[in-house]
């Protein structure tokens, strides 16, 4: 479980509430933690860095001390502050004499398939010419209302690595561990050293955000696991403030908890299953046996289509899987519950008698 020896692709996530100071980014601690990843550049390893941090530095700047609310401001704050943050990264890892770029991303550049390959393209190349990948999210132009946010770059981070295929993801926080009951109410909180599966009773024993400037917490850490294990990728939950924490992981010590993947799907049905669906199409029971069966979605077993969305969208179907759809949501409507033969006759010779085939399709299994 926590043999990492034959670990050659890292992603480390750190968050707000460790990477600053005051109202700045702890340079010291930037530093130290160049320091633990030129380690891993020497042994071989490929390391991306996943950095949170910039609203918090421009907000520094404009001498804000408390929460910064309001989307223009939070993305005015991340405008001003991402640039001093990537000056301490690039500052730190030049006293290793390593180069680092940076990568701001956000949620619709991993939606939409062809933008995804080419980021994914443009890391590999970094990686294979042993530049460090420093990636936040967009918070300048990131918005929920236009669906461009990741939320937190806890979800970021997992989908990063479940992306480029990493072999685990160190999320850096101020927790110590996944307790089994929240630590700060409960004094007989103990930590737990791996954990095999995301039960309900783990969600609900889960607390809330920790930071004025950060959005994460053990919650959204809980859904990065769920996206990083479809990946087969392990995560570890550590204190990143603790010495040499990065290199001492990575030795096989018990640090934090270790998160054990349940499964791993290939890099198209990961993109499927993280991508923001752009409807829903609503299907009997019958439709989602056979879809666990590996079978394809016909329209017969379909019930009805919320939203909007065009062929090669990826959609919900119920809450219980994923699809990439080779009907649109108008055409649907009008071959809902018809049998496959109706739909040449309706649409025309060229379009495919199926909503969806297997291998376009992912249940949703956390």
């Amino acid at each position: 479980m926590r043999d990492f020896g034959k670990t050659k692709r890292i992603v480390v996530k750190i968050g707000t509430n460790i990477l600053t100071k005051g109202e700045g980014v702890d340079a010291s601690y930037v530093r130290r933690i160049a320091g633990q990843v030129s380690s891993l550049l020497k042994a071989g390893r490929q390391v991306v860095i996943v950095s949170s941090g910039a609203i918090g530095m421009g907000a520094g700047c404009l001498d804000k001390t408390g929460p910064v609310r309001g989307m223009k401001m939070r993305q005015a704050c991340a405008a001003i502050g991402q640039p001093l943050l990537m000056t301490e990264w690039r500052r730190s890892f030049l006293r290793y004499g390593i180069t680092v770029a940076q990568v701001l991303l956000t949620a619709e550049v991993l939606n939409n398939r062809k933008t995804y390959l080419n980021l994914r393209n443009s890391i590999e190349t970094l990686l294979g010419i042993g530049v460090v990948p420093i990636l936040n999210e967009n918070d300048s132009v990131s918005t929920d209302e236009i669906g461009t946010a990741f939320g937190d770059n806890d979800k970021l981070s997992a989908l990063v690595a479940s992306k480029i295929d990493a072999d685990v993801l160190i999320m850096l926080s101020d927790i110590d561990a996944l307790y089994d009951k929240n630590p700060r109410k409960f004094a007989d909180a103990k930590p737990r050293a791996v954990v095999f599966e995301i039960t309900a009773d783990i969600v609900r024993n889960a607390g809330g955000k920790g930071s004025a400037h950060a959005t994460g917490g053990m919650k959204t850490k809980l859904e990065a696991v769920k996206i990083a294990s479809n990946a087969g990728c392990r995560i570890v939950l550590a204190n990143g403030r603790l010495k040499n924490v990065i290199g001492r992981i990575i030795a096989g010590e018990e640090v934090g908890t270790v998160f054990m993947p349940k499964r791993k799907l290939s890099n198209r049905s990961r993109w499927i299953l993280n991508s923001t669906p752009a409807g829903t199409i609503n299907i009997d029971a019958g439709a989602m046996r056979a879809l666990r069966n590996h079978k394809s979605l016909l329209p017969s077993g379909v019930v009805s289509v919320e939203g909007s969305f065009e062929t090669g969208d990826v959609v919900m179907l119920n809450d219980n899987a994923k699809a990439v759809t080779s009907l649109s949501s108008s055409q649907l409507k009008k071959l809902a519950g018809k049998h496959s033969t109706e739909i040449k006759k309706l649409l025309g010779p060229k379009h495919r008698d199926v909503v969806a085939i297997p291998e376009d399709i992912v249940i949703i299994d956390y």
